[in-house]
């Protein structure tokens, strides 16, 4: 068997946590991207500076900062706190947290750049139509900026699962609970299980190729499809 056991429910987990954070993302980066497409208020530069934090910090700084929110004396902490919550680090939910700020920009930056690429002018004659604006949104807009959609989605999905830092600082390595695949990669070479590492890390390799030649493959066409 390629994988043992602990591999295989490493990238279970790997997949149910970047599954599950790539749906959050898209619920709530998706009104975040439309707005910093549309807006032209003063304080759109600041959100947007930090809609892009992840991409310029080291990973341990903001695993650092979360766990701190996350902790009893935390914003976050406080709050799961008084709902009666079990506290989130080390726990898969605060790993799904941390990967959501994490990964935010890989969602919001391509919904952006796609919902601006659509113009005004669609919506004007939506307008006309009389189609209210979330009429016009879910009918005109959302259809136009389906590559980006994908683009994001795929994105999203794939930058999740090769986190590190992060999820390390938050979730530590417990096993079935945190331990996600970039971990038992760490965890194979400490133990100088370089045979396991290999394979897990082969895996990996072969699963980012795969993305991004799905991502390069399809996004012409998505483009063809919407200008026609």
């Amino acid at each position: 068997m390629l994988l043992t056991d602990s591999d295989l429910q490493a990238v279970w987990l790997t997949a149910r946590l970047a599954g599950t954070v790539t749906l959050i993302l898209l619920l709530l980066g998706t009104p975040v991207a439309w707005w910093l497409a549309r807006s032209k208020a003063w304080w759109k530069g600041p959100v947007a500076a930090v809609v892009a934090l992840p991409l310029v910090l080291p990973p341990s700084v903001i695993g650092f900062y979360l766990l701190l929110a996350m902790g009893p004396n935390g914003l976050v902490g406080q709050l799961t706190h008084t709902l009666g919550i079990a506290a989130l680090p080390f726990t898969f939910w605060g790993l799904v947290l941390g990967s959501v700020f994490y990964s935010l920009p890989f969602m919001v930056q391509p919904l952006q750049t796609a919902f601006e690429g659509i113009g005004e002018r669609p919506l004007e004659v939506a307008a006309t139509l009389r189609a209210s604006p979330l009429d016009a949104f879910f009918t005109v807009a959302v259809p136009l900026a389906l590559p980006g959609f994908f683009t994001a989605a795929v994105l999203t999905f794939a930058h999740t699962v090769g986190e590190f830092g992060v999820v390390l600082m938050i979730g530590g390595n417990i096993p079935g609970v945190t331990r996600v695949a970039s971990v038992q990669i760490y965890d194979h070479v400490e133990s100088m299980q370089y045979l396991q590492a290999h394979r897990l890390s082969a895996l990996m390799l072969l699963f980012s190729f795969v993305v991004l030649l799905a991502l390069f493959a399809w996004r012409p066409t998505g483009r063809k499809e919407a200008m026609k």
